[in-house]
């Protein structure tokens, strides 16, 4: 392992170690969740239809800065794509307006940008959005893990793992689904070692195309996970249905931040 791979694997530790807010997931697994960072369009007119067909509804973590454009994603959502996935079932999540790494600026930048994407996504829909947050590029620093995580309801990194027993919701587990049927068996087994723990699992990509980005995946790929996930009994949810469940846990038993 190079000396990069280990302070990497050093500073993810520290992160999910520290500032955490703790909820129990009790019974409520095994759970698996879709979601879709930037918000291509090809998620919405592709990846939603794949979801849908297994009864599945997939969460979206958007960048309003984005919106109308291109880039090597491909074309970027419409504002008509956003109330298409609310009326669809799907849910609307924030990733900051302007796509900034936290570890790239100071954090006040960051605590704007993400009081601007939260204020850009109520501007465009009339009602706010979930409430529930990505980290862009995954990068989350312990101020921003302290300070932007108990103002959200949740926030999802690129760590990956399944979330439970416990769940930190100021940093939740997630696992890249990128590529085409190769993925497959690594995708299986995270779904099948959920299922045996009884956990949370979440899925992130981007672009949902034949021959996707190497962020996104192939229509193929996807609906062979979701096939499979529930095929395998697993609770298809959004990031929001899950947190609504847990929301109740919250209330009979205080979330803990642990500061050591």
């Amino acid at each position: 392992m190079s000396l990069r791979s280990r302070v990497g694997d050093v500073r993810r530790q520290i992160l999910s170690r520290l500032y955490q807010r703790i909820v129990p997931l009790g019974v409520r697994g095994p759970i698996v969740t879709f979601s879709f960072d930037d918000f291509p369009r090809s998620a919405l007119t592709t990846g939603a239809t794949v979801l849908e067909s297994f009864g599945g509804r997939a969460t979206y973590y958007i960048t309003m800065s984005l919106m109308h454009g291109k880039n090597d994603l491909g074309e970027q959502f419409h504002h008509e794509d956003l109330r298409a996935v609310l009326d669809r079932g799907h849910e609307l999540a924030s990733h900051t307006f302007s796509h900034l790494s936290a570890r790239q600026v100071s954090y006040e930048t960051f605590e704007d940008d993400v009081k601007r994407g939260e204020q850009a996504i109520r501007e465009a829909i009339g009602v706010p959005g979930s409430g529930n947050f990505a980290y862009p590029y995954g990068d989350v620093t312990l101020k921003t893990k302290k300070r932007v995580g108990p103002e959200m309801r949740s926030c999802r990194g690129t760590h990956g793992g399944l979330n439970g027993p416990d769940i930190d919701l100021n940093l939740l587990r997630a696992n890249s689904l990128y590529g085409d049927l190769n993925r497959v068996d690594a995708a299986k087994k995270l779904i099948l070692e959920n299922e045996k723990q009884g956990y949370w699992l979440i899925f992130y990509s981007h672009d949902v195309a034949a021959k996707p980005s190497p962020f996104g995946c192939t229509p193929q790929l996807l609906d062979m996970v979701c096939s499979f996930a529930a095929t395998r009994g697993a609770r298809l949810m959004t990031v929001a249905q899950v947190m609504k469940d847990l929301e109740q846990e919250c209330e009979s038993r205080e979330c803990c931040e642990v500061e050591t």
